[in-house]
């Protein structure tokens, strides 16, 4: 085709003009297709993180109404223990316990009552007003689940650890407890020492 151009016009530079040209045309074609294509990937996600929000809202709403039922629950137990102190004349204590039944009816009630949305927004505005608490809550919930994991592998380590000949109980009373004595072995031959 080339030829045919330069063979018409009989310029060079108006045969490479049109190269350039067919390829400006293809480049400008394969940016299209790339807009588009981003476009779509971009409304996807969108969708992605829509559907997501939706869920977790929905999850909190259902949890946090769960919680307020139950929390309503105990504020009525809570109640109760009271009106029983006072029949005891105990009101000092009676006091207390209608105060934080109070309280815990209050926060019952906010839970079962507020959705979702309203729920996640008073978390988020207080972490704004309240940043450094929010910290601290998140370094004690963290050192709290450490201290606990950090526990329980220290029980898994120990079980894997000792192999199942040296679990069993020596009927001695020195040493570490643990029986130097395979299974099934009576230890006949050997007699305790002596303190």
């Amino acid at each position: 085709m080339a030829e045919t151009t330069l063979q018409s016009t009989g310029d060079p530079q108006q045969a490479g003009g049109s190269r350039s040209g067919e390829s400006g045309g293809l480049a400008a074609e394969a940016q299209t297709k790339v807009s588009e294509v981003a476009g779509q990937a971009q409304e996807q996600a969108q969708h992605a993180s829509q559907q997501v929000r939706s869920q977790l809202r929905d999850q909190v709403d259902q949890r946090s109404t769960d919680a307020g039922r139950k929390l309503n629950t105990t504020a009525q137990d809570i109640r109760s223990v009271g009106e029983q102190l006072r029949s005891q004349g105990k009101d000092g204590p009676a006091k207390i316990a209608d105060q934080a039944a109070g309280r815990a009816q209050r926060l019952g009630s906010y839970l079962e009552q507020s959705s979702g949305d309203r729920l996640l927004g008073d978390a988020e505005d207080f972490g704004r007003r309240q940043p450094w608490l929010v910290i601290a809550g998140g370094l004690a919930l963290g050192f709290a689940a450490s201290r606990i994991l950090k526990a329980s592998s220290n029980e898994r380590y120990h079980a894997r650890s000792v192999p199942p000949t040296r679990r069993i109980q020596s009927p001695s009373p020195q040493g570490n407890g643990h029986s130097t004595n395979p299974v099934g072995s009576t230890g006949a031959g050997t007699a305790p020492r002596p303190f």
